[in-house]
């Protein structure tokens, strides 16, 4: 499982899973010593809190599948920066997403050859629990790019 999750990012650790009715939930954490603070880049290892952060990715043998994030808010030590804590931050994963970047692009590639109904019938079945809001709201946003 521990190779799974390297796909996603190679700093996540893999912790555990479970198969809740048909969905893997899979915990991991971050093997990161240090984190950017993204406003004025300075390096902090210092840890000001801890929280969940769950997000849905691609299916695995046929199972939907829910990311439990051990997710790291982090101290800016610059005095200068506006921030005086930030949250860790993933590239395969937008700021406050629910999905990652893959699932939101398999989801594009359904929705864009059939109506958000069926697409929504579709994706329900095998690949993610997706309203048709989700996808009208993803379409729009990808025709803005």
């Amino acid at each position: 499982m521990d190779d799974v999750v390297k796909l996603l990012d190679e700093n996540l650790r893999y912790i555990s899973h479970e198969i809740v009715e048909g969905t893997l939930f899979i915990r991991v954490a971050s093997d990161k010593l240090l984190l950017t603070c993204p406003s004025c880049n300075t390096a902090s290892a210092k840890v000001h809190s801890r929280y969940e952060r769950t997000f849905h990715d691609l299916p695995i043998q046929g199972k939907k599948v829910v990311y439990v994030i051990n997710n790291r808010k982090m101290f800016c030590h610059n005095a200068r920066c506006h921030r005086k804590t930030f949250a860790e931050q993933f590239l395969f994963l937008s700021y406050k997403a629910k999905k990652s970047a893959r699932l939101e692009q398999e989801i594009m590639k359904v929705a864009q050859n059939v109506s958000s109904l069926t697409a929504e019938k579709i994706l329900n079945r095998g690949i993610a629990k997706v309203g048709k809001s989700t996808i009208c709201n993803l379409l729009k946003k990808n025709n803005r790019n």
